[in-house]
């Protein structure tokens, strides 16, 4: 396979991954005799795409995948999507809007029908992205939140918690979106400052001898109050707690009470307690058992119970009402501008109102209990630690969770009435039908609940459904090797949502934990550190990073859909100023190894475009070099028959020594979940040494050597190239895979691809220090002479002999070596450097001079500048060394190697003072 002379990402991508997907590389493996390794892939909404936040939690998990599939592992990263209810449902709304329809016109279920006939069609975007970005998924295992094997399993979950008793239904405080008309989670409620008003009215006492005043953000709920409170410790009214206020517009008596809740701080002290419409209230209202009063329909207007003046208007005429009808008692003291924090609906933007409704519950506190326990023993550790703080927190506040959603898209409550109210769950509706009969009762199939599942509920399930259950012959098969999953790559915002309630329903059904280690990967913001928006103009599409996008193009998308004329203008001033001639096409490889090399343990990771032009030039460096190994070793003799002589140079010793310290970083760094020491322990070994140095000596060695030393360089040179690039291939699985074909076989590795290879083990036993310490001082003399050039204003094409003195005995064999990589015309050893003003460099093993007529004015302030460095690192080193604490706390290593460092500082300060002097 002959080598393309420029590397070309797009065509390469294109090229392999068909063929890795369709060798059957990614499918899961069940060998008794092998480790197993799995991880989830939080499956993303069906209506998505994929964004950055995506591309780099996929590029983690790819990697894991990759390296313990390279180890020889079973490996299974499950690919899937969630079926995303009210998402979804959305969006097949909105096409039926267009159409002049609508869902309620359809009827149940033909618009069931619209909806998956829509997945069909659009629903596998983002698994083709992903594909785009090398994600190697068992895709022959790929599921659907409601495909049938996870529905069953859904349901038979259902059935059993409401067998125990741990599902149940019943009148609850639930967020609810009056627009969609459904309640809905936390994580699909965003929290937004916004300008509003802070009221303070008057609430007359029951006698007549004066009133309290109350601070309220929500005056139009006043028509639901049940109490005013104040706090216990509240000496202004602690004297009237028990007794009676008139709650005005009402024409009701309502108490004050004492409660630790209320902020003495805040507005007057005193609040109004509203339990059906706030959620804290809702709380007070359980402790002091208050009846909640729900005074809003579904549609968030105004009921029954309310006085009937108000009945029929929409909350927020309601409020303009109220505040007018109050002012006319004169019972509104005061309103102030008032901050505060609005609770809105992700999806539909509608402001979201805690409401009491009939909804089906899951009894948390001993599944809670369970989940606790098992990150206490370490059955599940979080990486980083702090992250279990979190989930520990969230457990230990549980609170019962609504698990019903007034949807027609998704799981469908398996219970159904009997005329009486009551409900009867069943797996089928023969079964809750014979439980119905038993109970003297009757229910018919129209008569089931109309609701579905929340999202999470069938998610937080796959850890075993992806595994067979509830089928148990095939989930005992399964959950050997692949439960608990080793690892969970994810974000901290669903930590709750998802994971905690994956690791408990494991718990449950499975005897288990979900995970061994749960990884929170860090949110991606941009270069500036921004979170990132699409009204801000900030937002990159990871495809548009691999594949390029040229401006108008960029721009129009980065626009469309934007409502606000000044969020279209943000953003257009955003993508005219950071992509004035759009992206660039970077490739998949270096977006990827952009991402790893940015992933600390910190909880933020800011992506620059600048560093994926770094990596992509890594991949260009590392395929030019492939092409002079290729050059060098094709059609030769690359040491393959072990009979043939080799003579290993101290070169080849030294890259061999250093390519076990590099596949040894990468593999603790993996197993740290540390991937930026992976990806620089191999961009420092390919980049700095291999390409940097070995290449350029192994160059002067085949000019120069004999045929025994030629070999052993090809053999080194192909053999290193090798395991490189298997060491890479977690990383950039693509433009190693293209390299590996070529140079495989040439090194003598068998195998139809790089991604099942044996992953480079490194070997303790083939680290040279002797040979490491021979080539730093080659390469700081190599450096020295390259500061002496530029310092002395040398041109790349002038070449000029070097004089070295006092030099280590090992420098002589480099002599052919340092005159060509620093572009010299010769290297003299002598026993003396010449007495000539031009520059001298001192390092560790040698004493260097170029020799040039020199400017002597510039040469003694060089030398000057450099003796104050000198001077202020030996002070500090002295310091250090002086400090009784460092001394005898340090290893004895450390501080000999302090003491060591510090004599040869001054050993050179001395001969730059000998220079300086030299120069008068």
């Amino acid at each position: 396979m002959e080598l393309a002379k420029a590397f070309d990402p797009h065509a390469i991508e294109s090229r392999w991954y068909p063929v890795w997907e369709s060798s059957g590389y990614f499918k899961a493996g069940f060998d008794p005799a092998k480790a197993s390794f799995s991880i989830q892939l939080p499956p993303p909404n069906v209506t998505g795409t994929l964004h950055m936040g995506h591309a780099y939690q996929q590029t983690l998990m790819d990697i894991l995948t990759r390296y313990h599939r390279m180890k020889g592992e079973n490996v299974l990263w499950q690919p899937g999507t969630d079926h995303a209810g009210i998402a979804t449902q959305m969006v097949v709304e909105r096409q039926l809007e267009a159409e002049g329809t609508s869902r309620r016109e359809l009827g149940r279920e033909e618009f069931v029908r619209r909806v998956w006939a829509w997945k069909e069609q659009s629903g596998s975007t983002i698994t083709r992205q992903m594909r785009r970005l090398g994600d190697s998924c068992d895709w022959s295992r790929e599921y659907f939140t409601m495909d049938e094997p996870r529905s069953r399993g859904v349901t038979e979950v259902f059935v059993r918690l409401h067998e125990k008793g741990l599902i149940y239904r019943g009148k609850r405080l639930v967020s609810w979106d009056p627009a969609l008309q459904t309640a809905v989670s936390d994580l699909e409620v965003e929290s937004r400052e916004e300008n509003g008003t802070l009221w303070h009215i008057q609430y007359p006492l029951e006698d007549g001898s004066g009133h309290l005043t109350v601070a309220t953000t929500r005056p139009e709920t006043m028509l639901g109050d049940v109490a005013v409170a104040v706090h216990p410790e509240d000496e202004r009214y602690s004297k009237l707690v028990g007794r009676n206020v008139k709650l005005p517009l009402a024409d009701r008596l309502i108490p004050v009470i004492a409660d630790t809740y209320v902020d003495r701080e805040f507005g007057t002290g005193v609040v109004k307690i509203t339990p059906a419409h706030d959620f804290n209230d809702y709380q007070v209202g359980v402790r002091h058992g208050l009846a909640p009063l729900n005074i809003f329909t579904l549609e968030a207007r105004v009921n029954e119970n309310a006085p009937l003046a108000y009945q029929g208007l929409d909350r927020f005429m309601a409020r303009k009402r109220v505040l007018a009808d109050l002012e006319k008692l004169e019972l509104v003291e005061s309103a102030k501008p008032h901050k505060l924090t609005v609770p809105r609906s992700q999806r539909s933007d509608a402001v979201i109102e805690p409401m009491l409704s009939d909804q089906w519950f899951v009894r948390m506190d001993g599944m809670a209990k369970a989940g606790l326990e098992a990150v206490r023993k370490g059955d599940t550790r979080f990486v980083p630690e702090e992250w279990a703080k979190v989930y520990n927190q969230w457990l230990e506040n549980i609170q019962d969770w609504c698990i019903s959603r007034q949807l027609w898209w998704g799981h469908q409550i398996p219970a159904w009435y009997a005329d009486d109210g009551s409900p009867f769950v069943g797996r089928t509706f023969e079964e809750a039908a014979r439980r119905a009969t038993a109970a003297g009762k009757a229910i018919a199939p129209h008569t089931r609940d109309p609701d579905v599942l929340d999202t999470w509920f069938s998610s937080g399930l796959l850890p075993f459904t992806t595994l067979g259950w509830p089928d148990e012959a095939q989930f005992e098969k399964e959950r050997v090797f692949y439960l608990p999953s080793t690892v969970l790559v994810t974000g901290f915002d669903i930590i709750f949502f998802w994971v905690a309630r994956m690791i408990m329903t494991s718990l449950e059904f499975a005897r288990v934990t979900a995970f061994g280690h749960v990884y929170i990967n860090a949110l991606v913001r941009d270069a500036e550190g921004q979170k990132m928006s699409k009204s801000k103009g900030n937002t990159i599409d990871p495809l548009d990073v691999i594949e390029g996008i040229d401006f108008a193009s960029l721009l129009a998308k980065s626009t469309e859909g934007l409502m606000l004329a000044a969020h279209k203008e943000s953003a257009s001033k955003r993508i005219k100023r950071d992509y004035p001639e759009g992206i660039a096409s970077y490739g998949a490889d270096a977006l990827r190894f952009t991402f790893a090399s940015l992933s600390t343990l910190g909880r933020t990771l800011n992506f620059d475009l600048k560093r994926c032009e770094g990596y992509r030039s890594f991949c260009n460096k590392l395929w030019n070099a492939t092409r002079f190994v290729l050059m060098n070793t094709e059609g030769k003799d690359v040491g393959l028959e072990e009979s043939a002589p080799l003579e290993f140079s101290a070169a080849d010793r030294w890259i061999e020594s250093r390519l076990q310290r590099a596949e040894k970083a990468f593999i603790d760094g993996l197993a740290e979940y540390r991937f930026d020491v992976s990806a620089r322990a191999v961009y420092e070994f390919v980049w700095d040494e291999y390409c940097d140095w070995y290449v350029e000596l192994a160059k002067v060695q085949l000019a120069t050597g004999n045929e025994a030393q030629q070999r052993a360089t090809r053999r080194t040179l192909i053999r290193v190239l090798e395991a490189t690039l298997r060491l890479a291939h977690p990383i950039i699985p693509f433009i190693t895979e293209e390299l590996w074909q070529t140079v495989g076989p040439l090194a003598g590795k068998s195998g139809k691809s790089i991604m099942v290879a044996p992953f480079p083990a490194p070997d303790a036993k083939r680290i040279d220090e002797a040979a490491e310490g021979e080539i730093a001082m080659v390469k700081e003399v190599v450096n020295a002479a390259r500061n002496l050039r530029s310092t002395m204003g040398l041109s790349p094409a002038a070449k000029v002999p070097l004089y070295v003195a006092d030099h280590h005995a090992s420098l002589v064999a480099y002599q052919a070596q340092i005159a060509a990589i620093a572009r010299l015309s010769e290297v003299r050893f002598v026993a003396a450097l010449p007495d000539k003003d031009s520059p001298v460099s001192i390092t560790a093993g040698a004493k260097l001079m170029l020799h040039v007529e020199i400017d002597r004015d510039a040469e003694r302030a060089r030398l000057a500048k450099e003796a104050g460095r000198l001077e202020g690192e030996i002070a500090a080193a002295a310091a250090m060394l002086g400090k009784t604490s460092f001394v005898e706390r340090a290893p004895p290593a450390v501080v000999e190697q302090k003491k060591k460092e510090l004599a040869e500082k001054e050993m050179r300060l001395t001969d730059l003072r000998a220079q300086l002097a030299k120069l008068g």
